[in-house]
Formats: structure tokens, sequence, C-alpha cells
């Protein structure tokens, strides 16, 4: 801190002050001593020089006059010198700089002032250190984080760039002060045609392998997400670009799949092919005593595990060949009167009487395993009601029961293909409603009702 001399200056802490007087008391005594002393002086000299009454009245005024305006000037002198001081202050609090502070011996309003001045730095000064180590740590955690971050100015230059964005772009060098469009001169084109398309979204791109850097010439495809987003800094328009490397992430997810998939099937096959090969057994051992009278019966059971086998298989099949729907004008009383016919369900108000164009098999489809799904839920056949309501320019289509709902944890998985609680199901009846929806450019939703039971909204376009 700077050192002001006199009564203005930099301290650490509150001075020790003496016994505090006002300023107007301390302008009364000044005026009080100088009003004796002019009486005292105008005594004095009139009883030496008796005849010059007028000429020491009017000296000793002008010499009054002189030394209050000296004494005034003075008291003045210290106060201007604090408020230069003050004004300095607020300076270096604009420029950011809190390291000075004001010095007061006096006990009066200004030293309150000064109190108040310097509680005022100290306040700005922890804040401002708050905030140098708040930005400390975020700047250490844009750098460090994986998803490589690019922030561009409205005029296309890039402001900021973290160690991922260089070491995509441009081999780990600065980005900054670089327009964009120079920096995509230098990557691949599936990149720069993302980020001329606008939005957000994943792309591939062809890039050396990084796990076996020995292996020349050898190239897979790598997975990003490109997120963007516009937003106005320091009064001007910037744009925030993300890429996220995915490829590891979806492996993994792809390989959890591929287990999951497995396991279902393994199960799946086991159950049907043990008792399968134990009846084959039992039917020779019958057929070798000649007591073929329960071959039927056995024969019957054989057919029954292969035609189970054989719709789970073609369950499979349907999910991974869902071709794209054939979207046409169907009216939503033929479309109940079809559902009715397959399963019971109360339909709650009134259908649209505009068609909608939907692809008719599909849908019967989804809305039929949504329907099954609830009848299984343990909620009584006639609690199971459906309803068709339009929203705008969209249609809300909710299956409802009264069954015992989803816990948490089975709604965030209950859309994920294979994911099933039930020991004998697939996980693909809800999987394959959201397929056949989100194909319709529509959405699906669970939530739990009130009382109990689920309801599961399909929002499609009208």
């Amino acid at each position: 801190m700077s050192q002001f001399n006199a009564p203005v200056g930099s301290q650490a802490g509150s001075p020790q002050r003496g016994r505090r007087f006002s300023l107007l008391t301390r302008l009364y005594l000044l005026l009080a001593g100088l009003l004796m002393l002019a009486i005292v002086l105008t005594t004095v000299l009139v009883l030496r020089f008796p005849g010059q009454a007028l000429l020491v009245s009017s000296a000793i005024l002008a010499l009054m006059l002189l030394l209050g305006l000296g004494l005034l000037r003075r008291q003045l002198t210290a106060v201007l010198q604090l408020f230069r001081a003050m004004s300095g202050t607020v300076i270096s609090y604009q420029d950011g700089d809190y390291s000075f502070g004001l010095h007061w011996s006096r006990n009066d309003e200004l030293a309150d002032l000064v109190d108040a001045h310097n509680a005022l730095g100290n306040v700005l000064r922890e804040q401002r250190l708050d905030l140098v180590q708040r930005e400390l740590l975020l700047d250490t955690m844009l750098q460090n984080t994986p998803v490589a971050m690019l922030l561009i100015s409205e005029r296309g230059a890039i402001v900021f760039a973290n160690i991922a964005a260089r070491q995509l772009l441009n081999q780990g060098k600065k980005l900054e002060g670089f327009s964009l469009q120079q920096v995509l001169l230098q990557v691949s084109q599936v990149l720069r045609d993302a980020i001329a398309k606008g939005g957000d979204g994943l792309f591939s791109s062809a890039l050396k392998a990084r796990a076996d850097k020995a292996i020349e010439n050898d190239e897979e495809d790598e997975i990003y997400h490109l997120s963007r987003r516009n937003f106005s800094l320091n009064g001007r328009q910037h744009e925030l670009l993300l890429l996220r490397h995915l490829t590891l992430e979806l492996r993994r997810q792809e390989v959890q799949t591929w287990k999951k998939v497995i396991r279902v099937i393994s199960h799946e096959l086991n159950n049907s092919l043990a008792p399968v090969a134990s009846l084959a057994r039992s039917a020779h051992e019958l057929v070798k005593r000649g007591k073929t009278e329960r071959l039927p019966e056995i024969l019957s059971t054989i057919e029954e595990r292969a035609l189970h086998l054989e719709s789970f298989i073609q369950g499979y099949a349907r999910f991974a060949k869902l071709p794209t729907p054939r979207l046409e004008p169907i009216s939503w009383s033929e479309l109940i009167n079809t559902l009715q016919a397959h399963t019971r369900f109360t339909l709650l108000g009134p259908l649209p009487e505009q068609a909608s164009r939907f692809d008719i098999a599909q849908m019967e489809q989804a809305l039929l395993n949504l329907l099954k799904n609830a009848h299984e839920s343990g909620s009584a056949a006639d609690q199971v009601s459906l309803s068709v309501k339009p929203l705008h320019d969209l249609l809300r289509i909710d299956v409802m029961d009264r069954g015992s709902g989803m816990s948490e944890a089975v709604m965030s998985n209950a859309l994920v293909p294979f994911y099933s609680t039930k020991r004998s199901g697939t996980g693909l009846g809800l999987a394959l409603a959201r397929e056949i929806i989100e194909a319709h450019g529509g959405r699906i939703m669970l939530s739990n009702r009130e009382g109990g039971g689920l309801m599961v909204s399909l929002i499609l376009p009208a």
C-alpha cells in the first residue's frame, strides 16, 4: 500500500484516535479563540494608545481576518487532501486494484467516512479474491474437461479454446485469435459439414486409430456429438461449440447391449430347448418300449415350445427390421374398433373426427403392446382405458391402468430394449412402441397416476 503524508495515508487496520470532536465543534472553538484574542488585543492597545482607538480596532480586525483565513485554510487543506486521496482510491477500485486504504487521525465525521470507505475496500478486495479463485477453478475445469470447447465471437474469431479443442483441431497448438474458417481448413470434411449444417447432432469421422500407433493406415470411425449455443457476452453475440468424443462410451454401451441380448436369448433358448430335448429322450424311450400312448401329448408339448420359440424370435426380428412407416389417412374409429377386437379396454372421451396420417399396422402393434402391458400390470380389466385428445397441432394418446405403477429405477430403464422386470418378458414391448412412435415423429412418456397405476402418453403430429 502507498503512504500519504500528514493525516491522509494507507492503513492496514482501524487507527487509534483521541477524544471525538465534530467539525462544527472545531470551527466554533476556532472562532471563539479568535474572538477572545481580538478582544484582549484591542483592550490592551486601546489603553496604551487611547487616541488611536479606531486605527487599533481596524488593525486588530485585519489581523484577525488574516489569522482566521490562515487557520481555516490549514483545516481545509487536510480535508481537501483526504478528498483527493479518496478520489484516487475510487479510481483504483475502478481499475480492479483494491490494495489502497485511507487514514484520518482525527475523531470526527470524516473519520466515519474514512472507516466506511476502508470497509468497502476490504469487502471489494475479499470479493475480488474470491472471484479470482472461482475463475481459476473454472478455468482449470474447462481446460481439463475431455469435451472440446470453442468460443466464437460474432466476427468468427476464436476467443477461447481449451486443451481438448487444441488437440483435436490444431495438434495442441493455440487457437485463440484465429478465425473458425481458418481452423476448419485443417480438419476433415465431415466435421466442416457438421458445423456448416448448424444445430446439434452426431457425426462420425474416419481418424487414424489411437489404440495402436504402430499400425499404419489403420482407420476407424470416431463418433462425436456436436452441440452449439448462442448467447450474449459483454453486449456482443458469441457462439459456444462443444465437441464430445463418444466412440468409447458408445462401444461400452454396445457391448452391454449385446451382453444383455445374449443373456435374454440364451435364457429363452434354454427354457425351450432343454424341455424339448428331455421330451425327445422320453419319446425315444417310449418308442423303444412300444408304449406310444403318450406320444401325442409329448409331441404337442414339443410343438407348443417350438411355437413359443418361433414367436420369441419373430419379436426380435420385428424390432430389428422395423420398416419406415407408410403414412396414410386413417380414421380413429377404424383403429379403435380393430384394437377392441383384440383386447379389452375402456375408451374415455370422444374420438377426433378428423383422420390422422400413420401406418395403421405399426400403430396397432404399438397400442396393443401398451394395452397388453396394462393388463399384465395387475390392474383390473375394466380399469384399463385409452383416450385420444387433440392438442393444437398435436395428438395425445393415453393408455392408463390401475396396476402397481413403476418405481423410479424401473421407469428410467423401461424404454431401454431388452429391459424387463417379468421373468418371461423379452423387454421389447415398450421399446418397440417407442421405435414406432418416434418413427412417426412423436415421443412417448411414462408417469405414475395418482391413486396408483401407470399412464403411458404418446404425443404425435396431428
